[in-house]
């Protein structure tokens, strides 16, 4: 049998229009997470402010009633939850992604409803390009891309049902969605077909499976850790007596507190890094079966213990009360940035025995 004839070329075709389509709505998404944005901040939260400055905020708005009886009811808004940690300030969380009016909620449903919308298309496009082979949807660079992106929007979409207030992660998410699915199918782009022989083995489904999912839970960490560092510089200013800038103001009141921030993404990446140790051992069983030899320094082998002993520096940081906070978060950015070039740099610029990927 030829490679032409094992693949599947009609669902391939449909593989492609799905991952295009997913685009497409993705982009919708991505503009109803802005009007999000946009529209929740134009109300004026002030939560933080006014935590450390000791002012309080209004507890209560009027709202005029129209009717046969006229009249005037007051609604009391809800009671400003605090979060406080060793060392950090006790200051609230801002309403995330959602609420401030009633208009940048609405949106904030349509942008959710439209990213589940996406992800649904999108898996279709993974699986129809796995039956157009038979084989898992991993075999190189281009696979890898579409299918390391559906699991970041699935882990996002997972935390959201579980009732995790990580609205807030919705807009930059599908920004990089976006983008991987750009740089996917513009320059990583590869016809469907059969494995190199090398690649032809149960360790596929098993190692890389799980190198996708740690990347994407490593992303929901290395963002939380980014807007961490913004959040903490605001609360700063604040504390300080600085007045930061409208759009400071606009967006960074409505994220979760710095304390908050700071404890997801060490939670998340506290998580994930058995796995990423899993997926090394599980990486160098499958060297010794392809070629002889569990450990070569090949550069993918190298870089890959790089972004485990990155991480363990920033877990052993977090412990360590010299370290904790701005110095361990640099640490967690320092780490991502090594599995992104691991993910991009090694198999793209580096030759090696991955070079095929």
């Amino acid at each position: 049998m030829t490679l032409a004839a094992a693949t599947n070329e009609n669902l391939a075709e449909i593989s492609n229009i799905l991952i295009y389509s997913a685009m497409a709505v993705y982009t919708l998404a991505f503009l109803a997470h802005i009007a999000e944005w946009v529209l929740g901040s134009r109300s004026k939260v002030g939560r933080t402010a006014a935590a450390l400055t000791g002012t309080a905020p209004a507890a209560a708005v009027t709202v005029q009633v129209r009717g046969k009886q006229g009249g005037t009811a007051v609604l009391e808004k809800p009671k400003v939850v605090t979060r406080s940690a060793p060392g950090t300030r006790d200051v609230p969380d801002g309403p995330g992604a959602a609420g401030g009016t009633v208009q940048g909620d609405l949106y904030g449903r349509i942008a959710i409803s439209l990213t589940v919308l996406a992800f649904a298309v999108h898996a279709g496009g993974v699986l129809t390009r796995a039956l157009s082979v038979q084989r898992a949807p991993w075999g190189n660079m281009y696979e890898f891309s579409i299918t390391f992106s559906s699991v970041l929007v699935g882990a996002y979409l997972v935390l959201l049902a579980a009732k995790k207030k990580v609205r807030w992660l919705g807009l930059p998410l599908v920004g990089t969605v976006l983008a991987d699915l750009g740089v996917a199918t513009t320059w990583l782009y590869t016809a469907s077909d059969q494995l190199v022989p090398a690649l032809d083995s149960y360790w596929l489904w098993i190692h890389v499976s799980t190198a996708i999912f740690c990347g994407a839970v490593f992303y929901l960490g290395a963002v939380g850790t980014l807007l961490y560092l913004f959040r903490d510089s605001y609360e700063s200013k604040l504390a300080r007596g600085d007045q930061p800038g409208a759009f400071a103001t606009s967006v960074l009141d409505r994220l979760p507190s710095a304390a908050s921030l700071d404890k997801f993404a060490y939670r998340v990446n506290a998580a994930i890094f058995p796995l990423w140790t899993f997926t090394i051992i599980a990486g160098a069983i499958w060297a010794g079966d392809a070629w002889g030899r569990y450990w070569g320094w090949d550069p993918k082998e190298v870089w890959s213990f790089i972004t485990w002993a990155a991480y363990a520096c920033y877990l052993h940081a977090r412990a360590t009360a010299g370290w904790k906070g701005r110095k361990a978060a640099v640490l967690a950015l320092i780490a991502f940035a090594c599995w992104l070039f691991n993910y991009y740099g090694v198999n793209i610029f580096v030759d090696g025995l991955h070079s095929y990927a």
